[in-house]
């Protein structure tokens, strides 16, 4: 007999367990918003050069990006608990090693290998979570899980911002190493390593091939906004990752153990949901990327006083985020990712009306708005995604889910980044700039912050009216950008509208896919027929073989059951 969710080894504990999930789900937030914060101090202390400064954010991101699928494979086969204390470990010896790294270069390495360790937590924190929540409550769970995974977002540049106002810049690293020690102590001791009960055996080809192709897409996105989206080596790193990943879908397809199902797929609600947290992210990442400069520049904020401007976001984030997950049950996936997309794209684009002279508190309500919409979407998307799989497949799922969000997230930034340096750059093609040393012209032209510092250089009138140029155009740009973001969240809603069902489908209505996936399977060499899976067919399954959640057999698919089913067979 199957064990229900609610006798799962932890039910019992399962609030705890999320207690400590989140911690280890902190440290990621944290880290990709502190390390903003230090970039000037960055820049002073090791010498590091615009390049260097790129690759030493980059460099987290490219290998975060390409591990995660395989990571979450690997959690599956192996144990989710054991992946995850092994990727805090990995997290805070890079942690260490980038507090007291003595170049860039060195710091870059560094970053690569809290990357590693990042790509082991994050899709473990997730697969266990629904491994140990029942479906009733998994919405709730969730919903806490994604406030936290925005919260970091929020206090990560109070925290860098203090903490450069007392300390040196590795302190901004050495901040996570008490969180993982604590999490790693609290994990061993009351979160149960759940596995797949019949994980096939390891897929290398498929593990190889999605690393190879994330990378080079991830790379070819980070890199269009310096290089230009039509230099060779974007075209060549995007054509690359189009064969890769071509191949990939390939493998996966034909092989009898498969890393990724692609099968998965075909389900609407895996599908929808994907591409919905792939543009909520996208419109998240792009308009903080502007939001952090504006404060700073234009606004001439402190980091610190930057940092406590932007805590609106982790507040709204964690209270709304929950209530979302309450809210999923009642009334279902399609209504709440539809609608809080439509709230995003509003706030971004009241968020485009910003103007020179509009200060924080005419922004503020923008903000809001934004971040009502993309917590009214997170939650309800990342819940469809992972109740639509089978949850031995927890670990690929989750990573599945963090994928998407990596590759909206630089989407966000290289698009909306390019529409606004394009812009920006135009604004300052006028003959009297076209006189201005070749160096300064590119230096007011490669970014505000630049521009701003030869304004105080120049001073008298010129200095003043090369600052109104680059406040004029940095609006002007942002505001071109967020309008092109607010579109993009609004196609996010009208795909949530028309393809993500607003519940699991009853199993009357996937009577014919259940078929035909069972035929796909019945003629594979080697197959033996399951007698559980012909009772599911039938519809005279046992009670106890109908889903792990027993009554509640409509928060799984049918074909995600009979897969398992498949799995679980004797060749």
């Amino acid at each position: 007999m199957s064990v229900t969710a609610k006798h799962a080894e932890g039910y019992e504990r399962r609030w705890w367990i999320l207690v400590v999930l989140c911690m280890s789900l902190l440290v990621i937030g944290l880290d990709n918003t502190v390390l903003n914060v230090a970039i000037p101090t960055l820049v002073r202390d090791l010498g590091a050069s615009n390049s260097e400064l790129q690759w030493i954010v980059d460099a987290y991101i490219l290998v975060f990006a390409g591990l995660l699928l395989t990571a979450g494979s690997i959690s599956d086969r192996f144990g989710r608990r054991s992946v995850l204390s092994i990727g805090l470990g990995v997290f805070g010896i890079g942690s260490i090693a980038s507090a007291f790294a003595v170049s860039a270069t060195m710091l870059i390495a560094t970053r690569a290998m809290m990357g590693i360790g990042g790509a082991m937590i994050m899709p473990s924190t997730l697969s266990i979570l629904t491994n140990i929540f029942p479906p009733e409550e998994r919405g709730r769970a969730i919903g806490i899980w994604a406030g936290v995974s925005g919260m970091g977002i929020g206090i990560g540049p109070l925290i860098g911002g203090a903490l450069l106002d007392n300390f040196w810049w590795g302190s901004v690293f050495l901040i996570n190493v008490p969180i993982v020690i604590i999490a790693i102590t609290a994990g061993r001791l009351i979160v149960p390593n759940s596995k797949a009960p019949n994980a096939p055996k390891i897929d290398p080809v498929g593990a190889g091939l999605s690393i190879a192709g994330l990378v080079s897409l991830v790379f070819s996105i980070i890199e269009a906004p310096t290089r230009g989206w039509t230099d060779p080596v974007i075209l060549a790193g995007f054509a690359v990752a189009a064969v890769i990943l071509s191949i990939f879908v390939w493998w996966e397809s034909h092989s009898d153990h498969p890393m990724l199902n692609v099968r998965f797929f075909e389900n609407p609600r895996f599908t929808a949901a994907s591409l919905s947290i792939t543009l909520v992210f996208f419109a998240m990442f792009g308009s903080m990327f502007f939001l952090s400069q504006y404060l700073q520049f234009l606004l001439k904020y402190t980091p610190l006083q930057a940092g406590i401007r932007q805590m609106p976001v982790a507040l709204v984030m964690i209270i709304v985020a929950p209530m979302a997950g309450l809210l999923v049950n009642k009334l279902g996936n399609k209504i709440l990712v539809s609608t809080g997309m439509v709230v995003a794209a509003t706030g971004l684009f009241m968020l485009s009306r910003t103007a020179v002279g509009s200060d924080y508190w005419n922004m503020l309500p923008s903000i809001i708005v934004l971040v009502i919409g993309m917590s009214l979407t997170m939650t309800p998307a990342t819940e469809s995604i992972m109740g639509s799989l089978p949850k031995e497949k927890a670990g690929v799922g989750s990573a599945m889910n963090d994928t998407t969000r990596q590759i909206g997230g630089a989407l966000g930034v290289a698009i909306l980044g390019s529409v606004f340096s394009s812009t920006y750059a135009s604004g300052f093609n006028s003959a009297a700039f076209s006189r201005l040393p070749a160096g300064m012209s590119g230096q007011i032209k490669s970014s505000v912050g630049g521009a701003l510092e030869v304004a105080a250089r120049l001073g008298g009138g010129a200095g003043q009216a090369l600052y109104h140029t680059a406040a004029s155009s940095f609006i002007t740009g942002m505001d071109r950008a967020l309008v092109i973001g607010s579109l993009i969240a609004l196609s996010g809603a009208l795909i949530a509208m028309i393809w993500l069902p607003n519940r699991p489908e009853p199993d009357e209505a996937e009577q014919e896919r259940m078929e035909k996936l069972y035929a796909e399977h019945q003629h594979r060499p080697g197959t033996m027929e399951s007698p559980a899976v012909v009772q599911i067919i039938d519809g005279n399954a046992p009670a106890d073989r109908l889903d792990e959640e027993g009554p509640a057999r409509e928060h799984r698919p049918a074909e995600a059951r009979i897969e398992a089913e498949f799995e679980g067979a004797e060749p």
